[in-house]
C-alpha cells in the first residue's frame, strides 16, 4: 500500500498543501512546530477515520475556517483508491471512491497505517487503557467484524452501566440477564480476535525486539486474562464472571468484568515492563510492538501498511537508528524529524521541507 498524493485544505496549520509521496522513505523535516507531524496525522486518519492525538474532529480545522479537507490519492494491491474526509464544526463526511461511507468500518482496510510517536510510550507505561487501544485500532483495520463487535460491544456496555445505576434493585436483576446475553456474545468475538492477533503479534515483538537490542534482552506479551476454548465457550464463560459480580456491579455502578477491562502483560527480561523498564527499554519495547504490527498487516492483508513514524529518530541512539533505517526498507514510510541530515545517513528517500504550514520547494 503507498499513498501517492496527499492533499490538505485548511486542515489544522495548513491552508493549502499538496504532498507527493514515494513509495519508500519519505522525510518530512524542518523546525519544531511547523506542522510536520499534522501532516503525518492527517494519513493516519485517512486510514482510520481517527486521530491519535485529539477527542473532538472540529480540532482538525485550520483556525479561522469552517471546513477542513483532506484527499489521498492511494495504491493498493486492488488498484488505485481516493479516501477524502470533509471536516467541519458539526460533523465529517467520509468518501471512498467517490462514494459517501455511511460508517468508519466501511473505511477500514482500504489503505492500512501504523503510526508511531514518542507519545506512544504510554502503551508501555500508562493504564490498560492504552493497551487495548493499541489492540482496537490495529485489529479494527483487517477485521470489520472485530471494528463492529467493538462498536455493539461498548453500546450495550453503556445501557448496562446505566441500569446499574437504576435504584430499582429488583429490576435491575431481572434485566441484567438479558443485556449479558447480548454483551456476551459480543466480547468472545472480541476476545477470541485478540488471542488471534497476540498470537501472531507476540513472535513477531520478541523478534523484533532482539533485533533492536542486539539479542540483550527478551520481550514477552500477553493477555493478562485466561480465556479458553471457542466463541461459545468464551460467551459462557464471561456469563458466568458477569453473575457473580452482581452485586458488586450494582454497588459501584458499572460493569466491572469483560474485555473492556482486559489489558496485556508486557515483560522485559522477565520483568513487568509498566512497573521497572527504563525509558530506553520502554521506548525499544513499543517501537517493536509497531513494527510487530506492521508485519501483521502484511501477513492479513497481502501488503505492507504505510509505515508513520513522527520525530522517532530523536529518540534513538544511532545503532538503533540505523537498524530501523534498515528494516523499513521496502515499506512506504512517513518520517518526521527536525533535521534530515543527522538521522538519514545517506539513506535513499524523498525529502521534504516544512516551515510554517508549507513546503518548502527550494529543497
Amino acid at each position: 500500500m503507498q499513498i501517492k498524493k496527499l492533499f490538505l485544505q485548511n486542515f489544522r496549520n495548513y491552508q493549502n498543501e499538496t504532498f507527493v509521496f514515494e513509495d519508500g522513505l519519505n522525510v518530512l523535516f524542518g523546525k519544531n512546530a511547523q506542522g510536520k507531524t499534522n501532516c503525518a496525522e492527517a494519513v493516519f486518519y485517512l486510514c482510520t477515520g481517527t486521530s491519535l492525538r485529539i477527542r473532538h474532529d472540529k480540532q482538525l480545522v485550520r483556525i479561522g475556517a469552517d471546513t477542513a479537507l483532506i484527499r489521498a490519492e492511494a495504491q493498493n494491491r486492488y488498484g488505485k483508491v481516493t479516501i477524502e474526509a470533509k471536516i467541519t464544526e458539526t460533523g465529517r463526511e467520509i468518501r471512498v471512491n467517490g462514494s459517501k461511507i455511511a460508517k468508519n468500518a466501511d473505511l477500514m482496510g482500504h489503505v492500512n497505517s501504523v503510526f508511531f510517536s514518542p507519545g506512544e510510550l504510554r502503551l508501555i507505561q500508562d493504564g490498560p487503557d492504552e493497551r487495548r487501544r493499541f489492540m482496537n485500532v490495529s485489529i479494527s483495520q483487517t477485521s470489520p467484524a472485530y471494528y463492529t463487535a467493538l462498536l455493539r460491544y461498548n453500546k450495550i456496555l453503556d445501557q448496562r452501566n446505566a441500569l446499574l445505576k437504576n435504584p430499582d434493585y429488583s429490576l435491575v436483576l431481572d434485566t441484567l440477564p438479558v443485556w449479558d446475553e447480548q454483551l456476551c456474545h459480543y466480547a468472545a468475538i472480541i476476545v477470541q480476535k485478540r488471542r488471534e492477533f497476540l498470537d501472531k503479534l507476540t513472535p513477531y515483538a520478541k523478534e523484533m525486539h532482539a533485533y533492536l537490542t542486539d539479542g540483550n534482552e527478551t520481550l514477552e506479551v500477553k493477555l493478562d486474562k485466561s480465556y479458553q476454548g471457542d466463541e461459545e465457550e468464551i460467551a459462557k464463560t464471561l456469563s458466568r464472571r458477569l453473575a457473580n459480580n452482581y452485586e458488586k456491579d450494582m454497588r459501584l455502578g458499572f460493569t466491572t468484568v469483560g474485555p473492556h477491562r482486559d489489558d496485556l502483560d508486557v515483560q522485559i527480561a522477565g520483568i513487568d515492563a509498566k512497573a521497572y523498564a527504563s525509558q530506553g527499554q520502554t521506548r525499544t519495547a513499543a517501537l517493536s510492538l509497531k513494527l510487530a504490527e506492521v508485519q501483521i498487516f502484511k501477513d492479513v492483508s497481502g501488503e505492507y501498511p504505510i509505515l508513520v513514524l513522527d520525530d522517532v529518530m530523536s529518540e534513538l541512539d544511532l545503532p538503533r537508528r540505523k537498524k530501523l533505517l534498515t528494516r523499513v526498507s521496502g515499506i512506504q514510510t512517513v518520517l518526521t524529524c527536525t533535521h534530515a541530515e543527522r538521522v538519514l545517513y545517506g539513506a535513499d528517500c524523498n525529502k521534504i521541507r516544512i516551515e510554517k504550514g508549507k513546503i518548502n520547494r527550494k529543497e
